[in-house]
Formats: C-alpha cells, structure tokens, sequence
C-alpha cells in the first residue's frame, strides 16, 4: 500500500522556508507512531530539512542531482516514477513531501493520513488540491489541545474509494 502523510492548515500551508510552520508534538508523535518501521518516500529538499535520519525507517530521496550525497542507507532514485514502482513490492511505504512530491504521487496514493491544523498559516509552500470525491473519510480523530499543542487539529484518514 502507497500512503502520504502530511500536516495541512485551514488555507492548505504546509511549509516555510522549507520548515515546518507550527509545532505540534501530537502531530510528530502520531508520524513517528504511523510511518514507524517503513519506508518514507520524499524530495531532496525535505531529506535536507530532517534533522537526522529518523530510527527505524527506510529513507527514500528522490532528487534529480546528480551531486547528491546521501548518507549510508538512504535510496536514491531519480523520478518519482521510479520510487513508485519500487514501492510497490512492499506493503506499506510513506510519501512524507515535500509539495512537488505530494503532487506526483496523489494520484498513486490509497491512503492519506492528513493531520488538519484548523488555523490559516502564512506560508510559501501548499498541499496541492486533490479530487475529494475519490476518497472517503474512514477514520477522524480530533487532536487534545493544550499547552504544547496549542492549535486545534485532527487526525483525518482518507482511503481511496475502491482500493482499501
């Protein structure tokens, strides 16, 4: 199975400045707690925001530079293409961003794991818009509010009609 997992505001910010806008701690733990074990899918620059490779995942970068270092243990492919038709001999692998990579896999994906961050953000980076109606909502679960996760949020799972 193809997932993406993604934190979204009310206004579809994602990012800025190639960083994460908000902070969350529910948030992280519920990406550590879901994509724990598996393979995380993401662009070059997202692989450089990490602030380490993260335990117990499979790092895959996707990145047209020829130059790239990447350190031991980290896939690189050069298309997104390429990730996905690796990605389809496992059982469950993560597109974890950024933007650019999030709109070459959506129409690949059978589940997204959307944390909704119910506040507008000023941003430079965006979710890219997909069709609702080819999804279904399977399972929402509203975020707890309070002093280290100041924004309200939920936890929003969307399946692909017909292939979950």
């Amino acid at each position: 199975m193809l997932a993406l997992i993604v934190a979204v505001a009310q206004n579809g910010v994602i990012g800025k400045d190639n960083s994460l806008i908000w902070h969350l701690p529910n948030d992280l733990q519920f990406f550590k707690k879901t994509t724990n074990g598996h393979v995380i899918i993401m662009g070059r620059r997202t692989f450089e925001s990490l602030p380490f490779l993260l335990p117990n995942r499979e790092h895959w970068v996707i990145t047209k530079s020829k130059g790239f270092n990447a350190p031991e243990g980290v896939r690189i492919f050069s298309s997104p293409q390429e990730a996905y038709e690796a990605a389809q001999s496992l059982d469950m692998a993560f597109v974890i961003g950024g933007a650019q990579i999030y709109k070459e896999f959506l129409p690949y994906v059978d589940r997204m794991y959307i944390t909704e961050v119910l506040q507008e953000f000023d941003g430079d980076v965006s979710f890219p818009t997909f069709q609702k109606d080819d999804f279904e909502v399977t399972n929402v679960v509203d975020g707890v509010v309070d002093e280290k996760n100041t924004y309200p949020h939920r936890f929003v799972t969307y399946d692909r009609k017909g292939q979950v």
